[in-house]
């Protein structure tokens, strides 16, 4: 019974262990895949673009100035439903820190990951490299296009964007 407490103990401190540390990424480390990874995951998967990933998300218009509507109704459900997981900051904490995600990744990306999780995690490698650091998998959150749309919205507010 003993070595089974500390096998599970062990075990938690690993997974505790293995997303933490709350900094910033090494320099080493980039959201964007390299072009042979791009090359790759296209070949691989035809219906895949590396810029908007996969889902229905082909073309979102963002107009220069922020939606004020849009991007509180996201903050309500970044409360709701992304909170616990993401920080508005850069700072890791289950999954990555929000600050600077719109300036990483085309509005397309973002919507087809946060509408359609499961096959971006699957087929992205930008998904991919997340799921790697964090070690824990986005769970879908069956948020409506609006819904991503609006979220969108409260990251770009996140930004900086007016």
């Amino acid at each position: 019974m003993k070595k089974l407490f500390v096998l599970f103990a062990l075990a938690g401190t690993l997974f505790i262990y293995s997303c933490g540390g709350g900094g910033q990424k090494p320099a080493s480390t980039t959201d964007e895949a390299t072009p042979s990874q791009s090359s790759d995951a296209s070949a691989q998967n035809p219906s895949y673009d590396p810029e908007r990933g996969t889902g229905k998300f082909t073309h979102v218009d963002i107009p220069n100035q922020l939606d004020a509507t849009k991007a509180s109704a996201g903050e309500k459900i970044y409360n709701l439903k992304c909170s616990s997981c993401h920080k508005t900051t850069g700072e890791k904490l289950v999954g990555p820190g929000w600050k600077g995600v719109t300036q990483r990744h085309k509005p397309e990306w973002i919507m087809n990951f946060v509408t359609n999780t499961d096959e971006m995690i699957t087929k992205d490698p930008k998904a991919q490299a997340q799921l790697e650091i964090c070690m824990v998998r986005m769970p879908n959150q069956n948020l409506s296009d609006d819904d991503a749309r609006n979220v969108y919205e409260f990251m770009r507010k996140n930004d900086g964007v007016k």
